[in-house]
């Protein structure tokens, strides 16, 4: 039992499913998109008040972490319960 060859082209010669993706090249259209609406004043402002909120948190975020984050020196006294001082 032998199994199918495909012709010298590799390609089949029988009509395949969804051809015509592969042919989608050469059917383009020659309509354009409608060009974009340009945001009005308040969205404009609104964008750029978001941007500037996200950018202040993020450096208030920075400023606030920044002392928790350094290791300048060790703590001078280590914790100890003070119920266990008279025992």
């Amino acid at each position: 039992m032998s199994l199918p060859q495909l012709p010298p082209g590799g390609a089949p010669s029988a009509p395949v499913p969804f051809a015509f993706t592969a042919e989608a090249d050469q059917f383009r259209s020659n309509v354009a998109p409608p060009p974009r609406e340009r945001p009005s004043a308040g969205q404009l402002a609104g964008r750029v008040l978001f941007g500037l909120t996200l950018i202040a948190g993020l450096a208030g975020s920075l400023i606030l972490g920044m002392p928790a984050l350094s290791q300048d020196a060790p703590p001078a006294q280590t914790q100890h319960s003070v119920a266990s001082d008279g025992r």
